[in-house]
């Protein structure tokens, strides 16, 4: 099986439910599964420790999450225009993963939520490739082929699956949102198994 990491931070809730919508589109592919996996808050108190396992929601992501996968999905909410610190700082961190090329030659796609319409959404999905890149990963986006993409008046753009969230406190995806997200996870699901010895 084609394993697909499904990394995210998620601070409100819309990045988590992507992230959902893109394991939905990596389990449709026969040969394909899904590992979900998210990244602990930053403290700026550096004594502040936290658990080894979140309270709630998918486990932390370690290096082997990465070493082992067949691909990559990752997302994170925008902060003005680029990725959130806790993803930045999880990515800091994969060095030895970069020196060994664990990562190159194996696809990847990305995946924000935004709390205003012109939050960055796209600068943000660009930030994010750029480590994905240096480790030699091949970029999946979203075609206009797909006929959400250009139906979209909310999130979606080709650089990757995204939510426009509002004021709203409870993530709400659009049908073209959600639908563009699982896309997303059966294009690098479809290539990761194209790719895999």
């Amino acid at each position: 099986m084609a394993e697909i990491l499904v990394l995210f931070y998620s601070r409100k809730g819309a990045t988590a439910e992507l992230a959902r919508q893109v394991c939905r589109g990596v389990e449709s592919v026969s040969g394909a599964r899904a590992r979900l996996r998210t990244v602990p808050a930053v403290a700026s108190v550096v004594e502040a420790v936290q658990p080894a396992v979140p309270a709630e929601g998918p486990p932390y992501a370690t290096h082997d999450d990465l070493r082992e996968c067949d691909g990559l999905v990752m997302g994170s909410p925008t902060r003005f225009g680029n990725m959130a610190a806790p993803l930045k700082f999880f990515l800091d961190g994969t060095s030895a993963l970069w020196v060994s090329g664990a990562l190159a030659g194996k696809p990847a796609a990305v995946f924000t939520s935004t709390q205003t319409l012109h939050g960055g959404q796209e600068t943000t999905l660009l930030s994010m490739m750029l480590p994905l890149l240096h480790h030699g990963m091949y970029i999946v986006g979203l075609p206009y082929t797909d006929v959400a993409l250009s139906k979209t008046r909310a999130g979606g753009s080709p650089y990757g699956a995204s939510h426009f969230a509002g004021d709203d406190t409870q993530p709400r995806l659009t049908e073209e949102e959600r639908t563009l997200a699982v896309h997303l996870g059966r294009r690098v699901a479809e290539l990761a198994v194209k790719l895999r010895p």
